[in-house]
């Protein structure tokens, strides 16, 4: 394939395909850009996907690659990559999707940012999200939802929709998206895509606006579970910014093309009957048996305590928020209201009513409830418990079991405006992904197959730092699993 070869086919590349492809010169960084910049200007004014882009930055970037191609070139030179907003970028406006920060430009780069850029991508741009990264289906941006590239009547899921939603687009051959409960894997099935959680503390959180401190993690959108490997090699690793960073034990491997022989699984039980979709489970069992016929040893497991990860987790999170969305005050940096007559009283008052939108509040509602006197231990502390709990049930899962598996989503992407009305049925999108979060360990969701023509996602779930683990058992379910779909936006450029 070479740079002829045509937009269609560059926007079909996976990322280790179009590195080796510029390594061996059949392809340039400058056309492999120019192909994705072509798609979003064809199409993101339908997906919005983007809040901001950056292509002139992409195109000189891109390049300066090719000047200086050869030997020394970066490891990842010349990538077309899309970075969810919630991640700040030195002189570029970083709005977290909300108008509390609509014209807030960072003095630095978030250390997950600048340590790709020192590898050599390419960044396109800052993707739409759901307003400070609270939300499952990017609804509740402050510019406008994103839509889901394979049905764009429907959502991407959240939070990292934007991130998700460009790269089954064919808008970025790779996105960086954030998960507090399930915001990059929840999306990604969403939009038939890669997703990886990784453990946390294994990439630094510098640079990333707070939603709960002690849940989020920033992780890669990819095509395939090679690409996510790739990325998070150059993710991971301690950072002097973050002090609930940590080095990885293990260097991030390429995982390699082998079988499932002798891999243990456990199937959460609590967690693939009710309230699950029936059309999702028929593909998620479809992809279980490929699994098995592949050398998997399949098994129940169980999760006693998992049925109170949703509850404990929306006081935690939105404790954590409250406290960490205390300084959106007015009187540093962003959104200012008030008027000049008004008092400190009044100026915060009217800021944080015109700076937060609907969700925003209400979780900083929740969460200043659950902390406040009198009902601190009745509902924080118990939280707290039962996050214990469910660490302690994880741990005893993997006494029997080298991985766990479940849906990523009970269903596949909602209608827009569908769910907006209910915020419980819309928490209740995060089921599978949450009880990950409390427990601090890696996960991913790979493609399972498509549900009345929407993608349908399976999520590997490792003890903590099994990330090489995790990749190779998820590459080789990827292979046995067979799902090759593009989304209609991607077909339409071949």
């Amino acid at each position: 394939m070479t740079a002829a070869g045509g937009k269609g086919n560059l926007l079909r590349l996976s990322a280790i395909e179009a590195l080796g492809l510029i390594g061996r010169q059949e392809l340039t960084a400058s056309a492999l850009t120019g192909a994705y910049l072509a798609q979003i200007n064809q199409h993101d004014n339908d997906v919005s996907a983007y809040l901001r882009l950056t292509a002139t930055e992409a195109q000189l970037e891109a390049a300066a690659f090719e000047a200086a191609a050869g030997e020394g070139a970066p490891p990842l030179a010349g990538l077309p990559t899309a970075i969810k907003d919630v991640l700040v970028t030195e002189g570029v406006i970083t709005t977290c999707a909300s108008r509390m920060l609509e014209n807030y430009n960072p003095i630095y780069t978030a250390t997950s940012v600048l340590k790709l850029r020192q590898a050599g991508i390419v960044m396109l741009g800052k993707t739409n999200m759901d307003e400070f990264a609270m939300g499952s289906s990017t609804e509740n941006s402050a510019f406008g939802p994103t839509r889901n590239p394979w049905d764009l009547g429907r959502v991407p899921g959240g939070s990292s929709g934007g991130s998700a939603a460009a790269v089954a687009a064919g808008e970025a051959i790779w996105a960086l998206g954030s998960d507090t409960g399930g915001s990059i894997r929840q999306p990604a099935a969403l939009c038939g895509v890669v997703g990886l959680k990784p453990t946390y503390g294994s990439v630094s959180r510098y640079g990333l606006v707070a939603f709960a401190s002690s849940f989020d993690q920033v992780g890669p959108i990819t095509k395939t579970v090679r690409d996510a490997a790739l990325m998070l090699k150059y993710l991971v690793g301690k950072d002097a910014n973050d002090s609930t960073s940590v080095e990885h034990p293990d260097e991030i491997a390429l995982p390699e093309d082998r079988d499932l022989a002798g891999v243990r699984i456990g199937i959460v039980r609590e967690l693939v009957g009710k309230g699950i979709d029936a059309e999702v489970m028929s593909v998620f069992n479809q992809a279980i048996k490929k699994m098995e016929a592949a050398g998997a040893l399949v098994s129940e497991a169980g999760l006693p305590h998992v049925e109170y990860a949703l509850p404990a987790y929306y006081i935690l999170a939105p404790a954590e928020a409250s406290a960490n969305l205390a300084r959106f005050d007015g009187v540093r940096y962003g959104l200012r209201a008030g008027g000049a007559h008004a008092d400190v009283t009044e100026m915060y008052e009217e800021t944080r009513s015109q700076g937060f939108g609907d969700e925003v509040k209400r979780r900083i509602m929740l969460g200043t409830y659950a902390l406040s006197s009198g009902y601190y231990e009745a509902y924080y502390g118990q939280a707290q418990k039962v996050r214990t709990l469910v660490v302690q049930d994880f741990a005893a899962a993997f006494a029997d079991a080298d991985l766990l598996v479940l849906p990523t989503a009970p269903t596949t992407a909602f209608k827009l405006g569908e769910k907006t009305g209910d915020p419980l049925t819309m928490y209740k999108s995060d089921i599978c992904t949450i009880p990950v979060n409390l427990a601090g360990l890696p996960a991913i969701s790979i493609p399972a197959g498509l549900a009345g023509g929407l993608p349908v996602g399976l999520q590997l779930i490792g003890p903590a730092f099994s990330e090489n683990l995790l990749l190779q058992a998820a590459h080789s379910a990827e292979s046995v699993i067979g799902f090759d779909k593009v989304s209609p936006l991607v077909k339409q450029a071949d």
